[in-house]
């Protein structure tokens, strides 16, 4: 072998080996430091004639009527309002933590009628309510949607590119009203992984009590963390901002295979792997077909009469398998080789993988969503 083959192969080797170290502000979130969700009900008007259509839509002119009578502008009993440039929608919002009275947050505004596009529409005041039923922010501005439709006037071609019906608007509320948020209690702080697992929570702790004094981290469970912490709020920011840029080795996952039954998507993780086992799949196809049989009485005949009747087919299809084997132990990629092999679809892996797991040949979790 030639010397640069050999370094080429000691440097595959090392990068192959090298584990990827996280920093504990990925892997944990701190207890108590959470975004708040908000909704709200608004109109959007300005629509080039994309809107609600009110016949079918009555709560969207209940709602402009409304609106007309807080703006002083009241409309004779029994008028019928046809509105084709205002559309009913719901805002939602997140409140992220530590917000204060006067920044502001990203909507996202959604149609909840008939309105074929909000796109060039303009949301007016929407309070935006938190689930105490309490005003946090308020939002209003022009909506960006990132899709254009376009259809004959007939109304026979009709052409559309991405969603129409929900739109964004940046920086589009203003919060009026922040949620108290302790950074602890008393003169602890609580770490929570985003994963339960218990190797990696003493991983964390041994880290943080080696950078600080021993004792300053301690697991609760697999997967709280209680750290003392200073108790000044600007000596406990810095403190948490040191904890933040240590960096961790995770723990391995698990072995799981995730499947998706409705979309025929399959993940594995890099743990997954498998006793010996030999598999093998064929797709059987019944075929039951039916025609119409016309049954006539002879010539000249009185007594009979013509009858229609049907004909029943059946025919059975099987495509040939063909069987694999996989040694025990194997690796991901040794699986989806083998899979590969015996030219086995998605749908094909659905049914393989149960089978599998029914057989105790698949050493992994299999959760089906």
């Amino acid at each position: 072998m030639k010397p640069y083959r050999i370094c080429l192969l000691v440097l595959l080797l090392l990068f192959a080996g090298t584990v990827r170290a996280d920093r504990i502000k990925d892997l944990v979130s701190i207890q108590g430091v959470r975004s708040n969700q908000l909704i709200g009900y608004g109109l959007v008007v300005g629509l080039d004639g994309s809107g609600d259509q009110t016949t079918q839509t009555p709560f969207t002119v209940q709602s402009v009527i409304n609106m007309l009578m807080q703006l002083g502008v009241s409309l004779p009993p029994g008028t019928s309002l046809q509105l084709k440039n205002v559309a009913a929608v719901m805002v939602t919002s997140a409140l992220p933590a530590f917000a204060r009275p006067g920044q502001t947050i990203d909507v996202t505004v959604s149609s909840m009628g008939n309105a074929k596009s909000l796109r060039g529409g303009t949301l007016l005041m929407t309070p935006l309510k938190g689930g105490d039923g309490q005003i946090y922010a308020v939002a209003q501005g022009n909506i960006l949607v990132g899709g254009v439709g376009a259809s004959s006037a007939s109304g026979g071609t009709s052409v559309q590119v991405n969603h129409l019906s929900v739109g964004r608007i940046s920086a589009g509320a203003t919060v009026e009203r922040g949620v108290p948020t302790e950074l602890g209690h008393g003169g602890h702080i609580n770490l929570e992984l985003n994963i339960t697992d218990f190797s990696t929570t003493r991983r964390i702790v041994d880290a943080i009590n080696s950078r600080f004094a021993p004792g300053t981290a301690m697991a609760v469970d697999g997967r709280l963390i209680q750290v003392r912490a200073p108790a000044p709020a600007d000596e406990r920011v810095t403190f948490l901002s040191q904890i933040e840029s240590l960096e961790v080795t995770p723990a391995q996952n698990s072995a799981k295979v995730v499947v998706n039954a409705r979309t025929g998507s399959i993940v594995m993780n890099q743990a997954v792997t498998v006793d010996a086992f030999a598999v093998a799949h064929g797709n059987l196809t019944v075929v039951v077909s039916s025609e119409p049989v016309i049954s006539q009485p002879s010539p000249f005949s009185t007594q009979g009469q013509t009858v229609q009747a049907e004909r029943a087919q059946i025919e059975i299809r099987s495509d040939k398998g063909g069987l694999a084997m996989v040694k025990q132990g194997a690796s991901l990629g040794e699986v989806v080789k083998a899979l590969n092999a015996i030219g086995a679809t998605p749908q094909d892996l659905l049914a393989i993988l149960q089978a599998m797991k029914a057989a105790g040949a698949l050493r992994a979790e299999l959760e089906i969503i």
